[in-house]
């Protein structure tokens, strides 16, 4: 297995696991026993998604798409241009 991506949160970390196991990879979440000890622990790289080496191209393809993404014009208020509230 291969470290291919540390998430910011256990929320994005989730949401990621999600994305890759729907395009069938086989991902797993390192880390995340370790949140409940986030005061007593450094933050930085506590998270991180492994994946079989032989899907980490792939998997890292995703994930790039991903943070690359972009809200779709109109989709955002016009009160917060450029920004999109889900």
């Amino acid at each position: 297995m291969r470290r291919i991506y540390e998430p910011e949160s256990l929320l994005e970390a989730q949401m990621l696991v999600d994305m890759l196991a729907s395009e069938g990879v086989a991902v797993h979440l390192v880390g995340r026993d370790l949140i409940g000890a986030a005061g007593e622990l450094p933050m930085q790289g506590l998270l991180g998604l492994a994946v079989a080496d032989e899907q980490a191209g792939y998997a890292r393809q995703l994930i790039d798409a991903y943070n690359a993404a972009q809200p779709l014009a109109g989709d955002e208020p016009e009160s917060y241009p450029g920004t999109l509230i889900c």
